[in-house]
Parts: C-alpha cells; sequence; structure tokens
C-alpha cells in the first residue's frame, strides 16, 4: 500500500473510490496543480495507478480513514454508494466533504431523491415506497401496469431494477432486489421519445451547466452520448432549468448528472440524479472548453468554474464495453485511431468482462451525422 501527505504547501484533494471517474478527475487535478489521494478497496485501481498517495481499503475503516482525511484538504467522491455515515465522520474530523453528507444522504437512496425533487415542484414519474410482498394491489392502484422495482441503493446500469407486468414478477423481483438492498420504491414506467442528460457544476457562488445531451441505452448500458441532443430551443431551456432546480432541491455543491426522460408529450421528467462526474458527460474531455472533471475538482475546490461551451458544433461519445472475460487488449484499436476526430480513453482496468466499461472514444466535429455514423460503426468493433 502506498499512502501519505502531499508535500508541504501543496494542495491536495481526497477521492473515495478508484475507477475511470476518480482517474479522469485525477487527471483534471493534475492539471491544476492539485495533487491527489486515492483511497479504494483494490490496489493499482485505475485512479491509484497514478498517484503515490493510495490508500487501499474499505471506506467503513474508519482508522484508515482518518489517515486518508489527514493526507487531503477536501475530501469528494467517485460514486453515491458510499454510505453518508462515513462522509459525516470526515467532516467531524474537520474535513470539508463536497458534495455534503446530507446531500449524499437523500441522492443515494432513490425514494429519498423523488421525495426531495417533488416537494421542490420538480417533474417525476409517480412512486411510492414498497414495504413487501403485499403490497401489490395498492402499487397498481397508485401507479398502474406495467411499473420499474428499484432498488432504492445500490443500483446502476440496470442492476437493481426489474421491469413488473403481473403479481408473480412482482414477488419475484422483491426477493431478489432484497438481496441487493432491504429497501425498495416502485415507479411508474415512462413511454418516452429519448432519454436527456444534463451536467451542472456548482459552488456557492456560480453554477455552469453543460449542453443538453442524447444518451442512447443498450442492456440498460449506456452506449452513446449525442451532444447536443436534437431537441427544440424551448425543451432544451426547459432540460437546463429543471437540471439546475434538481441541484438546488440537494443542496448540492459540486458536479451533478441529471438524467431525464422526454416523454412524448414534450414533457421533461427527472429519472435520477448523480453527485459526482457521469458517463453522459465524458464527451466534455475532447468537446467543451472546460471538462466535466475539471469543473467537478474546481467546484470541489471552490475555484471559479470553467466554460462549459462546446469547441466543435457537435459530439458523440461511445462506450467501449467488454466483450469477454480476461486481460483487456490494445492490439484491437488500430483501425479506429486511424479516424482524424477520434479521441481514445481508456481506463486502464486490470480485467475486462462482459459488459464493463473498459474506455471511451469521442467524436467531435461539425457533421452530426457523420460522427454518428462512425461511432456506430465502433460499437460493431471487438476492441477489448
Amino acid at each position: 500500500m502506498r499512502s501519505g501527505r502531499s508535500s508541504k504547501g501543496a494542495t491536495c484533494i481526497g477521492i473515495l473510490g478508484g475507477g475511470q471517474l476518480a482517474r479522469m478527475s485525477a487527471m483534471a487535478a493534475y492539471r491544476l496543480g492539485v495533487s491527489v489521494a486515492i483511497l479504494d478497496e483494490e490496489p493499482s485501481s485505475p485512479a491509484g495507478q497514478l498517484t503515490r498517495h493510495e490508500f487501499v481499503g474499505r471506506v467503513d475503516d474508519h482508522r484508515l480513514l482518518k489517515t486518508f482525511a489527514g493526507s487531503c484538504d477536501v475530501a469528494t467522491l467517485e460514486n453515491e454508494f458510499i454510505d453518508h455515515h462515513h462522509l459525516e465522520y470526515l467532516e467531524r474530523l474537520g474535513t470539508i466533504v463536497r458534495p455534503a453528507s446530507a446531500t449524499i444522504a437523500i441522492i443515494q437512496d432513490k425514494l429519498l431523491q423523488k421525495i426531495a425533487l417533488r416537494k421542490k415542484h420538480i417533474p417525476v414519474a409517480e412512486f411510492v415506497g414498497v414495504q413487501g410482498v403485499t403490497d401489490f394491489d395498492e402499487i397498481v392502484s397508485v401507479i398502474g401496469l406495467p411499473f420499474m422495482m428499484k432498488s432504492r441503493k445500490m443500483g446502476y446500469d440496470g442492476y437493481g431494477n426489474a421491469l413488473i407486468n403481473r403479481r408473480s414478477q412482482f414477488v419475484n423481483a422483491v426477493q431478489r432486489l432484497s438481496r441487493r438492498h432491504s429497501h425498495l420504491m416502485a415507479e411508474r414506467l415512462i413511454d418516452f421519445r429519448m432519454e436527456l442528460a444534463v451536467m451542472v457544476a456548482r459552488t456557492r457562488k456560480e453554477t455552469v451547466v453543460y449542453p443538453v445531451v442524447r444518451t442512447i441505452q443498450k442492456n440498460h448500458i449506456c452506449e452513446l452520448v449525442i451532444a447536443p441532443a436534437n431537441i427544440s430551443r424551448k425543451i432544451e431551456r426547459l432540460a437546463k432549468e429543471i437540471a439546475v432546480e434538481a441541484v438546488n432541491a440537494v443542496a448540492g455543491i459540486g458536479l451533478f448528472g441529471i438524467e431525464m426522460f422526454l416523454t412524448k408529450n414534450d414533457d421533461i421528467l427527472v429519472n435520477e440524479m448523480a453527485p459526482r462526474p457521469h458517463n453522459s458527460g465524458h464527451y466534455t474531455i475532447d468537446a467543451c472548453v472546460t471538462s466535466q472533471f475539471e469543473n467537478h475538482i474546481r467546484s470541489v475546490m471552490n475555484l471559479p468554474l470553467g466554460s462549459s461551451a462546446m469547441v466543435q458544433p457537435h459530439a458523440v461519445m461511445v462506450n467501449l464495453l467488454g466483450k469477454r472475460n480476461g486481460s483487456p487488449s490494445l492490439r484491437s484499436y488500430g483501425r479506429s485511431l486511424r479516424d482524424n476526430d477520434v479521441h481514445l480513453h481508456v481506463y486502464g482496468k486490470h480485467s475486462s468482462r462482459a459488459g464493463r466499461k473498459m474506455g471511451h472514444i469521442t467524436f467531435v466535429g461539425t457533421d452530426a451525422a457523420s460522427l454518428l455514423k462512425r461511432a456506430k460503426r465502433i460499437t460493431t468493433l471487438n476492441l477489448i
């Protein structure tokens, strides 16, 4: 295990989690002259590879967490699955945590998140809490059939979700999802026209909103991001307004990804919020003046925020997903790298498995149709 304090006088940001989001945040931090400490369960994690301030262990080990806190000036996280009580412990030690534990406590529980949004009149799908297998009739009376069952915590990329059309599916889903997390919720199934996302960076003094993008999912995992989304100016303005209101509703300081549904009636509903960099914002590294990762660091460090303007009219990002179990290989990248508009990002993961996010490619240019065609061609290649 490598660990240690940053050099005297240097500013250090601590990141809980060492995956690709922490890795790209660390790269942005180093560009700003900020050193980075990483705490992750696995040694030499994608972000841990970049720093000598690497702490290996679990976040619920408060002795380790205290040592980690002593190495950094401010702490943040790369996912919302860290129990907010551990963040409260950091705050009691005097560590600045952004987003704050109170914000994470709301967002990491999908039911509390939806309650907070609805309280501020932010549009969301109808939802109810689920107590057990006897709730089926009551749920149907409120939100109808079909509906989505969700784990209130620890759900991502389709994990922790179940589509319910009949009672037997509900009973099975309660049993299965309860093994992931004991608290569940049900939500009306939305017949949407497209899925949208907006990144918002916020400090106490300013707010920066990124372009509204379209996300295209495959097997519950984001496959493509199209920036900006092909929507009307009216819908664009509304989506941005709702995104900012959602962040304000949870008193958010830092970077937030807001996923939305655009219905066939052109209504916008907030699906979920993420209190950290988001897959839908990866395109910003190559396509915007200031990437989501740099504004993540700036917002957490309470620095002035950078411009979210795009440097080219269009961008398309495609996730590189593992095709099989085993060690990742770069041998197939040659074909894609011949494209003049391609930007390749590999996350440095030691092993690949089917569906695992191993990297992404971004195309930037002036012709949206051409960029999308090239991105779709990349998804057919067996890159990893």
